[in-house]
């Protein structure tokens, strides 16, 4: 028997700080159907079991709270090479393999993948019944001498034992003995190795056949998410929308929570997590859709990261946090449209404050004679560095906080270096901005409160007021405006149709703004929209992130604001033209990118697009939206008591 003391696999090493901004005299008032812990039993709920918890691949099955798991890692037998982590996506790595993914429960009892490395390509399934694992890694193409290594471990630094004997794992952790058993004729050192020339199965429990292991695989199938039973009108969009999500979701072990992050390939590096501001909001309005807990979980994670200064920031991280900017503000739109469809007030309770503190930030902080601008705050921080802070107090933190990073609207702003801000009235924030208030004055009003409810309402008038300030009638469009000398700016974004998600515009300005520029082929129209410049833009021919590639959270909050008008066509057209989008790399792929080239259609074919990132799934929640899967945006609450 080989034994193994206390091994660790360490997820993140960095310093952290967590900042929860909660104000305790507030929740003196609340009423009865809110106890203040309803998060913490929610993720107590969300945190334990099998699943692939651990950020750094999709190969290790880890169990909470036990922090005990197994790293599945393949050896190529021509080589020699051992691939000790997988990410999906991660093709351009050195490691260079190729990931499908497949079926994934959101709790992680299903997952199943095709992986394919050198000449190995093998299918792995799992499923865990009655709190036991079952894994099943199935050849599909190998050569002889190809091998698994199943890799034993205590994750995070967790404290356990582990012992080995031939064919058989032992985890003797503070919280119970785990048992696992490998079938086949193994070797046996600090792992298991076996060969890949026929199936192998490993169980927890009780020593399985691998007919007995399938069986346990095939029980746990039946109860997957299936977008053909369940979205019959759009099966694909769903699929490809749950599994990015689900693939995504993984255990944060400095604050003991399951959250969703936009990409596993992006939480590596960071420490084993991130978290931006706007896309988790949005992360957490498609998770609405059929998973309520993922749903509350993720909308609670991004708001209780609000900084002492009293706003959400643009990211966070192990041990780093965007101290001078926030992101676009979503979170208030989207934790009511989440109440609108579970009516569950414990969540509104839960963020309320930190929301109308967020909201009150940006009135009192990007405020320049009643437009609304981005900007950055200064600070010290210290002798630690960060790419995140190179931003910080200068031109790039304030288009960081755009979450348009390199968008062309913004290379030639002046930037005001006393305040620290943008010297552009902007469009896109502004109805942002707008559509918070509103949001939050909704949630106000079912909370009964109502001096909140009616500054919020006010709020948003006045901001709208100044909006209606930037329509340019002979144009026929909202512009941003240069404060500095008064000029319209006509570097054309989607951002400039956000009014139409807060009804500024009439029908007649609406009917203006279809007709002579999302139509018009010279600016956003073609097979593919919407770019994220005008196509007659200088900077669209760049193809490069925010100059003029398309993303998904401009067409969703572009579809959002047409909803609101008599405009059919265009209705169709976004939600069609995205789902055709979307599907172009899903089907076949089984990628979910970050930004897709605006005149092939294509995700991989430039540099800093990520090939899973959950916020392209946007593209698809549209079609679902539009055939009525979900709760209608531009309806009101109507629950008031």
């Amino acid at each position: 028997m080989i034994k193994i003391k206390t091994r660790f696999l360490i997820c993140c090493s960095i310093p952290f700080f967590i900042s929860c901004n909660s104000d305790n005299n507030q929740k003196t008032s609340i009423r009865n159907d809110y106890t203040g812990n309803e998060a913490a039993e929610l993720q107590a709920e969300l945190t334990k079991g099998w699943s692939t918890w651990y950020t750094g691949s999709v190969l290790s099955h880890v169990s909470l709270p036990e922090g005990f798991g197994l790293n599945l890692m393949l050896m190529d037998g021509q080589s020699g090479d051992t691939l000790e982590r997988a990410l999906i996506g991660r093709e351009s790595f050195a490691s260079k393999e190729h990931i499908i993914a497949g079926p994934r429960t959101y709790d992680g009892s299903y997952t199943e993948l095709e992986l394919e490395w050198r000449n190995i390509h093998i299918r792995i399934q799992s499923a865990t019944l009655k709190n036991e694992l079952y894994l099943l890694i199935t050849p599909i193409k190998v050569t002889q001498d190809d091998s698994l290594i199943i890799d034993p471990g205590m994750f995070w630094n967790r404290e356990g034992e582990i012992s080995i004997d031939q064919n058989s794992i032992s985890g003797q952790t503070r919280f119970s003995t785990i048992s696992m058993y490998v079938s086949g004729n193994g070797t046996t050192s600090d792992n298991i190795k076996v060969s890949l020339d026929k199936a192998v199965a490993i169980s927890s429990g009780e020593s399985m056949s691998k007919e007995e292991v399938e069986k346990m695989i095939n029980k746990a199938k039946t109860n997957i998410p299936d977008g053909k039973s369940t979205y019959k009108k759009t099966p694909e969009l769903y699929n490809a929308m749950q599994r990015v999500l689900a693939w995504n979701t993984l255990y944060d072990p400095i604050n003991n929570r399951a959250i969703t992050p936009v990409s596993r390939n992006w939480c590596v590096p960071s420490g084993g997590w991130v978290l931006f501001e706007w896309d988790t909001y949005f992360a957490a309005y498609m998770l609405s859709l059929d998973s309520k807990e993922l749903a509350y979980a993720n909308a609670i994670a991004i708001t209780k990261e609000i900084t002492d200064k009293g706003f959400v920031p643009n990211n966070t991280q192990p041990g780093i946090k965007s101290l001078d900017r926030s992101q676009p503000p979503v979170g208030a739109f989207v934790v009511k449209e989440i109440y609108k469809n579970h009516k569950e007030k414990w969540l509104l309770y839960e963020l309320f404050d930190d929301l109308l503190k967020w909201n009150r930030w940006w009135a009192d902080n990007r405020d320049i004679d009643g437009y609304l601008s981005y900007g950055t705050d200064p600070y010290d921080y210290g002798d630690v560095y960060h790419r995140s802070y190179r931003g910080i107090g200068k031109l790039k933190g304030a288009k960081w906080e755009s979450g348009l990073d390199n968008s062309p609207m913004y290379d030639d702003v002046v930037f005001d270096t006393t305040i620290h801000q943008m010297m552009l009235a902007d469009v896109g924030l502004m109805s942002l901005y707008i559509n918070e208030c509103r949001s939050l004055s909704e949630i106000a009003g079912v909370l009964g409160k109502t001096e909140i409810e009616q500054e919020l309402t006010e709020r948003a008038a006045s901001y709208s007021k100044k909006l209606e300030t930037l329509w340019n009638e002979e144009f026929g469009l909202y512009l941003n405006k240069d404060l500095v000398t008064g000029q319209f700016s006509y570097r054309l974004s989607p951002t400039l149709f956000y009014p139409l998600l807060v009804k500024v515009p009439n029908q007649e300005q609406a009917t203006r703004m279809m007709k002579e520029h999302f139509y018009n082929p010279e600016e956003f129209w073609g097979e593919y929209i919407m770019p994220s410049i005008a196509r007659n833009d200088s900077a669209y021919k760049d193809n490069h992130y925010w100059r003029g590639r398309i993303w998904a959270p401009m067409n969703f909050l572009v579809y959002l604001g047409i909803r609101n008008y008599e405009l059919p066509d265009a209705q169709k057209d976004m939600a069609e033209k995205s789902k055709n989008l979307l599907l172009k790399s899903w089907i076949g792929e089984n990628h979910v990118y970050e930004n897709y080239n605006a005149e092939t259609g294509q995700g991989d074919d430039a540099g800093w697009s990520d090939k899973f990132y959950h916020w392209g799934a946007l593209l698809g929640f549209i079609g679902i939206m539009e055939e009525g899967y979900v709760a209608s945006p531009e309806l009101p609450l109507v629950d008031k008591n």
